[in-house]
């Protein structure tokens, strides 16, 4: 039976929103990044109306735990959380690192299936194992590595911090087939790509999103609101006068809710 499932994700400067109901789904993709904290809970409330669901039959909140941007990531927890304690509802932690991977996974069967082809990017069957690599700031990069087995996603190398060099001596050692992510735009030829296919954009954020989530509803993977936390992969121990306010402005009409 398909369960009802609420999805969010404020990592990067696309917001994404879900929602999986017995009746279909429901999918948003946004710019965010500033405009994350004021149109992040009008539009799941939004996608709400639009279903004729109301968050008490939610079966769960998942939301984009990071590594990303650090205000969004506060969000995305913050909003999800709320929402959570609200409905006393399970939450659900995603990857957002793996977000993209699933996301240029379709892209690439997509294309395997209608037999396309793009310059530079080598379309030989169904992906299986895949790097992911995201600008970070400052010369770094997010990094991971997973491996689809065609039923669902496991993780190869957890997300970690890597600087340039470091990142260049892994794929040399041991050159990727396939990287996802926004490094191959970033950098260019800082990093060794050679005959690496590259898949730098996201198409559909929101739909990956709600698939994931439903992967973690199956293999059950809800924990309880006060256990969500974000994914911090850069340390960073206080907030801003300006990220405070953004939190503010998030969470109280998250409360509102309760």
């Amino acid at each position: 039976m398909t369960p009802c499932l609420l999805a969010l994700d404020t990592s990067t400067e696309l917001m994404a929103v879900a929602l999986l109901t017995p009746a279909g789904e429901y999918l948003a993709n946004e710019r965010g990044g500033p405009l994350a904290s004021a149109r992040l809970i009008p539009l799941l409330l939004q996608l709400l109306a639009d279903a004729g669901v109301v968050l008490s039959e939610v079966q769960a909140i998942a939301f984009g735990q990071g590594p990303g941007a650090f205000t969004g990531l506060r969000t995305a927890c913050a909003v999800a959380q709320g929402l959570a304690f609200a409905g006393n509802t399970p939450v659900l932690a995603i990857d957002s690192l793996l977000l993209i991977a699933e996301d240029a996974r379709a892209q690439a069967t997509e294309y395997a299936a209608s037999a396309k082809t793009r310059p530079g990017l080598n379309i030989t069957g169904a992906p299986e194992d895949w790097w992911v690599a995201m600008d970070a700031r400052m010369d770094e990069v997010y990094a991971a590595r997973y491996v689809h087995d065609g039923k669902g996603w496991q993780t190869s190398m957890a997300p970690q911090l890597w600087t340039l060099p470091a990142l260049s001596r892994a794929w040399i050692a041991e050159p990727p087939l396939r990287v996802a992510g926004s490094a191959a735009s970033a950098f260019g030829d800082r990093l060794p790509w050679g005959d690496i296919e590259c898949w730098p954009e996201t198409h559909n954020r929101a739909g990956a999103l709600l698939r994931l989530a439903r992967e973690a509803w199956d293999q059950g993977r809800g924990i309880a609101a006060d256990q969500a936390l974000p994914l911090y992969l850069r340390d960073k121990v206080a907030l801003t006068s300006a990220e405070r306010l953004v939190l503010r402005q998030t969470v109280a009409p998250v409360a509102g809710l309760a």
